[in-house]
């Protein structure tokens, strides 16, 4: 006998399935937007169709993909920064949902891409993050409207010529650069997925964490009719890029940038190049991952930039902390001007602005066992303990035995270029140092400079 299944039992098992599917993406490394974001294509001035998805309440945060990804890497970032964000996430030109052009991707000419899709959107002025290539056309939107971006984050990507740049192009690991043209696309053709799969497994500290749903999804973007195409056309680009980004540096960005590197990729070198570029630069890493920092370790990484985007304005005049608000107050890992630059290290910005003339107030959350080799600073310090134990000292080398023992409480002072130590021990300490700007740091010699070496 036949059995035909009812019409209730096919509507129960594609629920069922449905349900599953639900399951799945939930675990996938995709993670969904938010409910109650909406999606628009905006027409640029030459005709280009950018994809973008907007939602949340707030102040406007942009966040540019890089390649191998398309917005959708932003997910988690969105989760959390829509509760109290309008957040605006575009596909590039020539990625993802967005049209595949013929020309148009040196990133001036995509920063005005941007531009059209931030003013279609209702908004003016807005903070802006960028990974990988969105680094690239973040520093050019922000160079191109300095007056309409409040914040700037650059992640895991170098800035066509900029700082080191030249030297960073001679990384044997950057062939694909140069990587491009008819027989290119030719050989990828059909074999996007072996391509992409080289970006994330040896620019990833875990290229597992990259899983097998986001590879096939992200793939798939590419695979489309010009996807390849488009995407050789953003690196071979670079080349104006270089010379765009030339002029851009005659005036440097003033507003806050906070520059990040996976602590096995690009690490502190990001801060190296932003400044550069910017005059209040701060430096921080993401520990435990490489290049793919949302899918490697996105916790850390979206508390990261959340904190940063939250954080009150340095010129902020009233400010009434208890020791609860300073312990839970969002500071910027790596530390920042006029700090050691020790990773783990965390800065809260109390009062001024440690880049510019004028007095400056910060406070510095260091972790138990920690040690700061022999440095000095331009400007004039007091400073005091205000939890824990610190561990200081006077001279060209780190010493141990001539350490004092400054328990909270404890005053000293870091008179102009007087080079000094310190650690903490078997527990954290709080420090809260005044200076007048503009502060620095610098190291007697390399070894111990948290700065060197990446």
């Amino acid at each position: 006998m036949k059995l035909t299944p009812s019409s209730s039992i096919l509507r129960r098992l594609a629920s069922a399935w449905l349900a599953l599917a639900c399951i799945v993406a939930a675990h996938a490394g995709i993670t969904p937007l938010p409910d109650g974001f909406k999606t628009r294509t905006v027409k640029t001035a030459d005709d280009t169709e950018i994809f973008v998805r907007s939602g949340g309440r707030g102040p406007a945060v942009v966040l540019l993909h890089g390649y191998g990804d398309t917005g959708d890497m932003w997910g988690p970032m969105a989760v959390e920064l829509a509760k109290d964000h309008f957040m605006i996430i575009p596909d590039l030109r020539g990625m993802g949902k967005s049209s595949h052009p013929a020309g148009g991707y040196d990133k001036k000419t995509q920063a005005g891409d941007i531009r059209a899709v931030v003013r279609a959107l209702g908004q003016d002025r807005a903070a802006v993050v960028g990974h990988d290539i969105g680094n690239m056309v973040a520093y050019a939107y922000t160079a191109s409207f300095p007056d309409k971006v409040s914040r700037l984050v650059l992640i895991d990507a170098p800035v066509p010529g900029v700082g080191p740049w030249e030297e960073i192009l001679k990384t044997p690991l950057l062939w694909h650069f140069n990587f491009g043209g008819p027989d290119a696309e030719r050989l990828v053709q059909g074999r996007e997925r072996i391509y992409l799969d080289r970006f994330w497994n040896e620019f990833a500290a875990h290229p597992e964490r990259v899983d097998e749903e986001a590879r096939a999804h992200y793939t798939a973007f590419y695979a489309l009719p010009g996807g390849m195409r488009s995407g050789f056309a953003q690196f071979k680009a670079f080349a104006q890029d270089a010379v765009d980004n030339q002029v851009f540096l005659k005036n440097k960005l003033t507003m806050p940038v906070l520059a990040v590197g996976g602590d096995h990729s690009f690490g502190l070198t990001m801060a190296v190049v932003m400044r550069f570029a910017a005059t209040d630069v701060r430096a921080a890493t993401i520990s435990d991952s490489g290049h793919w920092i949302m899918d490697e370790n996105p916790k850390e990484t979206v508390q990261l930039v959340g904190g940063f985007l939250r954080e009150r304005e340095s010129a902020a005049a009233d400010r009434r902390l208890t020791p609860a608000d300073i312990e839970n107050a969002a500071g910027v890992p790596g530390g920042g001007t006029g700090t050691s630059g020790k990773p783990g290290i965390q800065t809260v910005v109390l009062k001024g602005n440690p880049n510019e003339p004028g007095l400056y107030t910060i406070v510095l959350k260091i972790p138990a066992h920690t040690q700061i080799a022999a440095h000095d600073h331009p400007d004039d310090r007091v400073a005091s303990v205000l939890s824990g134990t610190w561990y200081f000292g006077y001279g060209d080398k780190f010493d141990a035995a001539t350490v004092k023992a400054l328990p909270a409480g404890s005053l000293y002072t870091e008179p102009p270029h007087r080079v000094h130590f310190a650690e903490t021990r078997d527990e954290p300490v709080v420090l809260q140092i005044t200076g007048v700007g503009p502060s620095g740091t610098e190291y007697v010699g390399t070894e111990g400079d948290p700065r060197k070496g990446h």
